[in-house]
């Protein structure tokens, strides 16, 4: 799809509406939009394309909407198809957030409508808006033909302007945690390169049961994302313990993929790790620590909460185009459990190089 015209908008600019898709040379008009319009989020960004599409090998269908010459609102999708798990339109895979932002009611109608007409061109199983809050503009799609399934919540909260009042606003028994890593002489450091942040991180989902994402994912994060993609590594002399993976915002950090080697938790490294992303955002002028979603019920809920994070219900919306139920791909289904406990028995080198080939299919 290059370009659907639409209904012209009823407001009273009377301006058409067109819904087009992003183009290679259009990247940096898309995130001047993104950039300047509230409710995006860095999930939003233009690169996300060149992620699904060279990363993941995902067709990517970026939509926007265009009135009076300009971008009035975007839609990033990518099709994920997965033998396992069935086929999906997504905005957007891998990634926490998304959905429709800015725009009119008008405007945005034109996008969904779009993606609807996308969806069963394509004759996914289901589409899905990964919204990051509940408000207004959610709720229009949240009618009758649409599924929600509360299964994630996010944990975001503004920064204080000085490290010693976020140290402070750190509820005392999980303060105490990171005094005590600061004492025993952690420290932390930005890294240029994946060597220790990789090895970290792989370890640690295979512990999980989780497939891992390929290393080339991550470089090609770096390289897309540039300054507004960090890693964080902790020490505790020479000896890396933990290490995230941050992206920029705005005036937001969210530290996205994390991990910790056996030792971390003994030494309080993955605690002091997001003290050290806290406390270095705030230098670098930062107003919001985004801590990212988590599933309800699960350790790391409960670990963010302890931080003194309040959840938020993240209201992703689900509506069925050819599947007759949305799949249930997390591994708290039951049905997974055999192959999580598996998937830990599996040499590390083997989890490794199989890990990516499944990860992509999930979304």
């Amino acid at each position: 799809m290059h370009e659907a015209s639409l209904a012209p908008d009823p407001a009273p600019s009377g301006a058409a509406i067109a819904v087009r898709s992003l183009q290679a040379h259009e990247h940096a008009r898309w995130d001047a939009f993104v950039e300047a319009c509230p409710e995006a989020t860095f999930f939003h960004r233009a690169g996300w394309h060149t992620i699904m599409q060279q990363g993941f090998r995902h067709d990517s269908h970026f939509l926007y909407a265009e009135q009076d010459g300009r971008i009035a609102g975007v839609l990033p999708l990518a099709h994920v198809r997965s033998r396992l798990f069935g086929s999906s339109l997504v905005s957007l895979p891998f990634c926490v957030y998304g959905g429709i932002a800015g725009g009119s009611a008008a405007v945005r109608l034109a996008l969904d409508g779009a993606a609807q007409v996308l969806a069963r061109r394509l004759g996914v199983g289901h589409l899905e808006y990964r919204w990051r809050e509940v408000h207004e503009k959610a709720q229009e799609h949240a009618h009758a033909s649409w599924l929600q399934s509360p299964l994630y919540a996010t944990f975001r909260r503004p920064l204080l302007p000085e490290a010693e009042q976020n140290l402070l606003a750190i509820p005392r028994k999980q303060r105490a945690v990171v005094r005590k890593a600061m004492a025993a002489g952690l420290h932390s450091a930005v890294e240029h390169d994946l060597e220790r942040f990789y090895p970290i991180y792989a370890a640690s989902v295979h512990r999980l049961g989780t497939p891992v994402f390929a290393r080339r994912h991550f470089a090609l994060l770096r390289t897309v994302f540039g300054s507004d993609c960090d890693i964080l590594t902790v020490y505790h002399g020479q000896q890396a313990q933990a290490s995230v993976l941050l992206f920029y915002f705005r005036d937001e950090v969210l530290p996205y993929y994390g991990g910790g080697t056996p030792l971390a938790r003994s030494t309080g490294a993955n605690d002091f790790m997001y003290w050290e992303a806290m406390r270095r955002a705030c230098e670098r002028g930062c107003h919001l620590f985004d801590f990212g979603r988590s599933k309800l019920g699960t350790g790391a809920y409960a670990f963010k909460k302890n931080w003194g994070f309040a959840p938020q219900p993240l209201p992703y919306a689900y509506q069925l185009v050819r599947a007759t139920a949305l799949p249930e791909v997390n591994p708290l289904n039951p049905k997974y459990a055999l192959f999580i406990r598996a998937w830990r028995r599996l040499p590390l080198p083997l989890a490794n190089l199989l890990g990516p080939h499944i990860v992509r299919q999930l979304g």
